[in-house]
């Protein structure tokens, strides 16, 4: 089935998630989180460079069984999301970040518990 590898990052990928859940769950609401420059935003920025980084070493590791459970767009969105983090953390279009938390975690999230499940 999946190596136990692939399976320790699709975990990851969830806790992830999870901690962004969390995160806006604390704060009371999406537009809340990103607001808080201090702490929530660097905070979930940071989960989603993590969820970004775990798909990459999935593919450079060849675990595509594993990654053909997720959406190719999701995946692809993850890496261009972490890029702009990355280079250009200060200019990060939080309206982005918004609808990638609001519209794509769940899909990602589903994704994963699915994984895991079987």
């Amino acid at each position: 089935m999946f190596s136990q590898k692939a399976i320790e990052r699709v975990k990851v990928i969830l806790k992830k998630v999870e901690f962004i859940e969390s995160i806006i769950k604390e704060r009371g609401s999406i537009i809340n989180a990103l607001e808080d420059e201090r702490n929530s935003r660097a905070s979930i920025l940071m989960h989603l460079v993590s969820i970004s980084e775990q798909f990459d070493k999935l593919l450079h590791n060849g675990e595509l069984d594993v990654l053909s459970h997720f959406d190719k767009e999701d995946i692809k969105g993850s890496y261009e999301l972490r890029n702009f983090i990355a280079h250009d953390y200060e200019g990060v279009d939080l309206h982005i970040v918004e609808d990638v938390i609001s519209q794509r975690l769940p899909i990602i999230k589903k994704s994963a518990q699915n994984i895991l499940q079987k």
